[in-house]
């Protein structure tokens, strides 16, 4: 129950700061929901609550869309929201989100910019509106959210508040719809999806008529600059959550250590472990543990002749600046034996 309030809590106001930026409810939210949901199920989950998001904002600010927009938008993001759909069922997106929070970090310096000069939409400008609809659409499908990505397209074109947010929520519905279908065809819509995906939903509804009344307090320029520090934000709180997933789920373990002469970081990656080590005298190297079949032949030579009599041995790779050999420890009466060998 605690933590449905919160998400509930979380929701609410996520998608009054979506409304306001311009986008990146579904950022903030990945974080919170990949907390309760397996990584698969998370963009089901959103998928329920952006799709009821749109349909209320389009509601509250129809009069303010730019329909020519939706029309070079969606044919082109139809085809890419099933390719990045169906790529979810192969591909782990948790990849593509810490790419996309890169990304969104690299907006900070427009933080601290001055009001840049808008672009106005013209027809012969449209070209880049289907482009944006295919990129929109493949990483949607794929990730479940795409919000902020594409957030300075929308900032940078002569658009009043109003209208970014209501010809957004137009575009992306039609994208929510099709992804519901391609989820639940693909079996990701559990009923624990469809519980947090109402969940969300009902926030939804009530954030956007929360925004109505907000954006009378904001100037133009006021808001543009609140979507950029909503995007830094999101990317941090998204290349932050990518990375501890991806630690979690492939044993990452870092550890740093002195040793003679210099320092050494081991780095622990599923069963393969990697080393670099710095010497003060010989500079930085690359080790990594390999086994006898993985050494050259000449090496696997040397290895045989000088453990004749021993069972135990370990052998490390070591990479250089333009410098590559073997390393080759054993074990003999309880004491190690080191052998630097080269090709």
């Amino acid at each position: 129950m605690l933590i449905s309030i919160l998400i509930f809590l979380v929701s609410f106001l996520a998608f009054i700061l979506s409304a306001i930026c311009g986008g990146g409810a579904s950022f903030l939210l990945i974080p919170t929901l990949g907390v309760i949901l397996p990584t698969a199920e998370v963009p089901a989950a959103l998928t329920l609550g952006t799709a009821t998001n749109s349909v209320s904002r389009i509601i509250v600010f129809w009069k303010n869309i730019r329909w020519k927009m939706v029309a070079w938008f969606i044919p082109p993001a139809i085809p890419a929201v099933w390719l990045g759909a169906k790529l979810l069922v192969y591909l782990n997106p948790v990849y593509v989100e810490m790419l996309i929070g890169i990304y969104l970090l690299t907006n900070l310096p427009m933080i601290f910019r001055k009001k840049a000069k808008p672009v106005a939409v013209r027809e012969k400008h449209m070209a880049g509106v289907a482009v944006i609809g295919a990129l929109t659409g493949f990483i949607s499908g794929l990730t479940g959210a795409v919000g902020l990505l594409f957030n300075r397209f929308y900032l940078t074109r002569n658009l009043h508040k109003d209208e970014i947010i209501a010809t957004r929520a137009a575009n992306e519905l039609l994208l929510h719809l099709i992804k519901l279908f391609l989820y639940a065809s693909f079996g990701l819509l559990t009923s624990r999806v469809l519980l947090y995906g109402v969940l969300l939903s009902v926030a939804a509804i009530l954030a956007s008529l929360a925004t109505k009344k907000v954006l009378t307090f904001l100037s133009e320029t006021l808001f543009q600059k609140i979507g950029y520090v909503a995007m830094v934000l999101s990317g941090v709180l998204m290349f932050g959550s990518a990375v501890r997933h991806i630690s979690d789920s492939n044993h990452l373990v870092l550890s740093f250590s002195p040793v003679t002469g210099g320092h050494e970081a081991t780095v622990q990656w599923n069963q393969s472990s990697f080393v670099l080590e710095l010497e003060y005298d010989e500079g930085f190297e690359l080790e990594r543990k390999v086994s006898f079949n993985e050494v050259p032949v000449a090496v696997q030579e040397l290895v045989t002749l000088l453990t004749q009599g021993s069972k135990r041995y370990m052998i490390e790779e070591v990479f250089g600046f333009r410098k590559h050999y073997y390393e080759l420890y054993v074990i003999e009466d309880k004491k190690v034996v080191k052998y630097d060998i080269n090709q």
